[in-house]
């Protein structure tokens, strides 16, 4: 807020020079769904630069993992959104749009690609994901690699995929592309890629989809991938288990640790497992201090210790919690990400960390704060007891509902069978178990204020397959990039909640005494 008037002022056609030495080329911005609207954040050539050189270091260590990457194609779902422009003639977009648009991506990263950049750059997200597939369908055999920016796009995709694949078997099987593709760039992208029928390739993946248990289905489809290459920590490790399982076991690699804001490190052990993945924090992509966050004896964040003083890269002590401080090129001084972090160790003196939370993302009812990480542990620990029944959880979100008094958290819960795409049997007591789990797993202040009454029972409410995706829609719909979505984990939006209520198969609430 400090900083943002200034930038509004360059968005109308002041002098970037009132923030900064350096002349801004395009304003970025952020996702918006974990902290409300859209920020704009000022990038300049040398911070693009920046970002591109930890992309490639990025990318080497990964490949240096993992023998023979070098040697076939990535099939990487890309997206973009229309850029705005401000009355500055500035350009506001997205990271991965403006990416996407410029040389370093077509003349590097592209090249290696089954998607052809027209296909990457339209602008319907629909026809964009038909046509990716289709290309990443016909050359199978040469696929290394599968990936996004963010785990929950390749969610997406293989909702998707589970959807069309009985199309994309047709247009391969007769060698025409289907009528509803209709934008130009795809139309003649697909011209030089689609040339004649292939029976034998259509038959085999369509034996590969008919198959009841989609376990395992991307190397089954794709059997030369080594590993599946998005961000899987913060609020994206609510996707790991799907993708553990359509991925049939090979590695999830979790590259960069990144914003809109900056970026901060990349993950030097690729094959770590993917809820003990660090990112090694780069010193020259800026300038880091770290305001200290206490963490009480169940190990939940407390606020910010305001009497201490922030500690620069080179003091920060292991074990300790952080909420990262980062100082840019581009006009961002001493800004605080939001983000909560843990030092697990040094790689040479700079400083390894875990992402922990997002210090802005919680459910509150009276003085009760849940947060983000509070709610995934309690979320992954009662799951528990839904996988020896054959049943997965494939994303959740929640909010606290105050209509009533005492208020109550609400969790949403998308459910479905490993074998088949059926909605599972729900069983009120297992169910119900569910609910007493989450609520065991949270503080003593969340357990304390329900024995006393101040809260009132957790409420579950189950979703049909599908309806999670129709969320996405909503936030695509209000101008967030599928490319650069972040589920979010506590819904603050009245029309958020109704499209999830719109789908709910299911209600089940914890015992009204516990505790």
């Amino acid at each position: 807020e400090d900083i943002k008037p200034y930038i509004d002022r360059i968005a109308n056609g002041e002098t970037s020079s009132i923030l900064l030495a350096y002349r801004i080329i395009q304003l970025l911005l952020s996702t918006g769904t974990s902290g409300g609207q859209p920020k704009l954040i000022p990038m300049t050539a040398e911070s693009f630069e920046k970002r591109m050189s930890d992309l490639l270091l990025s990318d080497l260590v990964t490949r240096k993992c993992f023998s023979g990457s070098d040697e076939g194609k990535s099939l990487y779902l890309y997206f973009i959104k229309p850029e705005m422009e401000t009355p500055s003639g500035l350009k506001a977009s997205f990271f991965t749009t403006f990416y996407f648009k410029t040389e370093s991506f077509k003349n590097g990263l592209a090249k290696f690609c089954t998607s052809t950049i027209d296909t990457i750059l339209c602008l319907d997200n629909k026809q964009s994901m038909f046509c990716q597939l289709l290309t990443g369908l016909l050359q199978r055999d040469e696929v290394v690699r599968f990936g996004s920016t963010f785990a929950s796009v390749l969610a997406r995709t293989i909702k998707f995929l589970e959807d069309y694949w009985r199309e994309l078997c047709c247009n391969i099987r007769t060698g025409y592309l289907s009528d509803w593709i209709i934008d130009p760039g795809c139309k003649n992208a697909m011209s030089l890629i689609l040339t004649r029928p292939n029976r034998e390739l259509a038959d085999s993946i369509q034996q590969i989809c008919e198959d009841k248990s989609w376990e395992g289905i991307i190397v089954k489809l794709w059997p030369k991938i080594k590993y599946i290459h998005c961000i899987i920590t913060g609020s994206m490790s609510q996707y790991v288990s799907l993708l553990e399982f359509y991925g049939g076991g090979i590695p999830l690699v979790s590259p960069i640790y990144n914003s809109s804001e900056s970026s901060f490190g990349i993950n030097l052990k690729p094959l770590s497992k993917p809820f003990d993945v660090s990112y090694t924090f780069l010193p020259n992509t800026a300038y880091f201090e770290f305001l200290p966050v206490g963490k009480d004896g169940e190990g939940k964040a407390q606020e910010t210790w305001t009497d201490d003083e922030p500690v620069d890269l080179a003091n920060v002590k292991l074990g300790r919690y952080y909420e990262v401080v980062v100082t840019t090129l581009a006009g961002l001084y001493r800004y605080t990400v939001g983000d909560v972090l843990k030092v697990t160790g040094f790689y040479n003196k700079s400083p390894q960390f875990q992402f922990v939370e997002r210090r802005n993302v919680v459910l509150s009812i009276d003085v009760d704060k849940t947060t983000e990480e509070d709610l995934s542990k309690a979320i992954m620990k009662a799951k528990l007891i839904l996988e020896p029944l054959g049943i997965m959880l494939t994303t959740y979100s929640s909010y606290a509902d105050t209509s009533l008094t005492p208020g109550r958290y609400v969790l949403f819960w998308e459910l479905k069978m490993k074998c088949s795409n059926d909605l599972p049997k729900l069983d009120a007591k297992i169910m119900e178990q569910c609910c007493c789990i989450v609520e065991e797993s949270f503080d003593f202040t969340y357990k304390s204020h329900r024995k006393g009454g101040a809260i009132s029972a957790l409420e579950l409410r189950v979703v049909k397959h599908g309806t999670f995706d129709e969320l996405m829609d909503f936030y695509v719909s209000k101008g967030v990039s599928v490319a650069q979505y972040k589920p979010p984990s506590c819904l603050k939006s009245e029309e958020a909640v109704k499209i999830l209520n719109s789908g709910m198969v299911g209600k089940f609430f914890s015992p009204k005494t516990m505790f």
